[in-house]
């Protein structure tokens, strides 16, 4: 496994049949994610806003990085909060992308 910081690595295209990461990887890179909980065969947080337009600002932002690295979530989005959940469904839960991109939108909320 890599020592190099969940934020700081780019997703990998999901070619052929890759495999879901074991228990031992979720724990480890869920140890790096305060706040975010894995539920099943995902993992969530739910970010809160003073506002809807802070909310959006969040919003657009997660759709940037998600199409830098070609990895999306699923989205719920209100006046003021936007709950984020990653899976895999190529390898039908989590992957190692899930937790990247975890990182990565963790990292917009301490600009």
């Amino acid at each position: 496994m890599q020592s190099e910081p969940l934020a700081s690595r780019s997703c990998r295209a999901c070619a052929g049949k890759p495999a879901a990461v074991d228990e031992m990887q979720i724990r480890t890179f869920l140890s790096e994610l305060p706040g975010w909980e894995r539920h099943g065969g995902e993992v969530s947080k739910t970010f809160r806003f003073q506002n809807y337009y802070e909310t959006m600002a969040f919003v657009n932002a997660t759709a940037w990085v998600s199409n830098r690295e070609d990895h999306h979530p699923d989205l719920e989005v209100g006046y003021n909060k936007c709950i984020i959940r990653y899976s895999t469904h190529s390898v039908g839960g989590l992957s190692e992308n899930d937790f990247i991109c975890a990182a990565k939108i963790e990292q917009l909320t301490k600009i």
